[in-house]
C-alpha cells in the first residue's frame, strides 16, 4: 500500500513538472501581466490584441503552411523509403539506415549551416522555397524511421503468404503494407508537423527577411518583452496541439477496436 502510494505521489510530481509551465501559461493568457492583477482574470483581452497584431498572424500563418507542406511531402517520400528499405535487399542497405539515423543525430546548428551553404552555392534566394526544402530535409528521416520501424514489428510470413495466394506487389501494398503501417504514419506525420512548427536555429539561418515564420518573430518579440497576445497564441497553439493528441489516440484505440473485431469475427467463423 505504501509503495503503491509513493508511486502515485511520485508520477504527480512528474507531471506537475511538466504541466505546471503550461498551466501558467495558459492562465496568463486570460489574465494581466502584472501578477498581482490575479482578480483580472478571464480577461479576453489577450486575444483581441492577437487578432489585431497582422504581423504575428501572418507569421504563425506562414508557419502552419510549412509545417503543413513539409510534413505531408516528408510522410509520402518518408513512407516510400521506409517501404522499400522493408520490402527490398540491395546494396548498402543497412548503411542507407545508420545514416538517416545519423541526420537525427546532427545538431541543427550543423544542418542549419549546411543548408545556407548550399542554397548559397546554388544561387538560391532564401525566403518560401529554402525554408520549405530545409523543414523536408530535416522531417524526412523522422517518417522514414517511424514507418520503418513499424514495418520491422510486424511478421514478414504475412508477405510471403500473399505472394503464394497469388497477390503482386501493388496489391501486398494495398491489402498488407500500406493498412499496417497507417498508424505510423499519421504518427510520423504529427510529429513532422509539430518538429517543422518548434524548429528555430535551422529557420532563422535559411529563412529571408521578408518570410517571417511564428517561432522567428516570438523570438524577436520576447527579447524586448513578453507580450500578452504571445501568451494567447502559444495557449491556442497548445489546444490544437492536445486535439492533434487525442486524434492520434483515437485513431489508434479505433485500429485495435477493428483488429479485435476482425479476429473475433475469423473464430466465429472458423467454429
Amino acid at each position: 500500500m505504501i509503495i503503491r502510494t509513493l508511486k502515485f505521489f511520485f508520477l504527480i510530481v512528474v507531471y506537475l513538472y511538466l504541466y505546471i509551465p503550461i498551466i501558467i501559461l495558459v492562465f496568463q493568457s486570460f489574465n494581466d501581466l502584472n501578477p498581482k492583477n490575479l482578480q483580472d482574470f478571464g480577461q479576453i483581452d489577450p486575444y483581441k490584441m492577437l487578432v489585431k497584431n497582422e504581423s504575428l498572424l501572418e507569421a504563425t500563418y506562414h508557419s502552419l503552411i510549412i509545417a503543413f507542406v513539409s510534413s505531408s511531402v516528408s510522410t509520402l517520400i518518408g513512407s516510400i523509403m521506409a517501404i522499400a528499405i522493408f520490402r527490398y535487399d540491395f546494396f548498402g542497405k543497412r548503411f542507407m539506415v545508420t545514416m538517416l539515423s545519423a541526420i537525427m543525430l546532427i545538431p541543427d546548428i550543423i544542418m542549419a549551416i549546411g543548408l545556407l551553404l548550399l542554397f548559397i552555392f546554388l544561387r538560391f534566394t532564401l525566403g518560401f522555397w529554402s525554408l520549405l526544402f530545409s523543414h523536408i530535409t530535416f522531417c524526412l528521416p523522422f517518417i522514414s524511421i517511424i514507418v520503418y520501424a513499424r514495418l520491422k514489428s510486424f511478421d514478414s510470413n504475412i508477405l510471403e503468404a500473399a505472394k503464394d495466394l497469388g497477390a503482386n506487389e501493388i496489391r501486398i501494398l494495398q491489402k498488407i503494407i500500406f493498412p499496417l503501417s497507417f498508424s505510423s504514419m499519421i504518427s510520423g506525420w504529427l510529429i513532422s508537423f509539430f518538429i517543422s512548427i518548434d524548429d528555430v536555429i535551422i529557420s532563422s539561418f535559411v529563412t529571408g527577411p521578408m518570410y517571417d515564420v511564428l517561432p522567428l518573430k516570438i523570438y524577436s518579440m520576447i527579447r524586448t518583452g513578453v507580450y500578452e497576445e504571445i501568451n494567447a497564441l502559444t495557449s491556442i497553439f497548445f489546444l490544437i496541439s492536445l486535439i492533434f493528441s487525442i486524434f492520434g489516440m483515437c485513431i489508434l484505440n479505433i485500429k485495435q477496436i477493428y483488429v479485435k473485431h476482425s479476429r473475433s469475427l475469423n473464430i466465429f467463423k472458423k467454429k
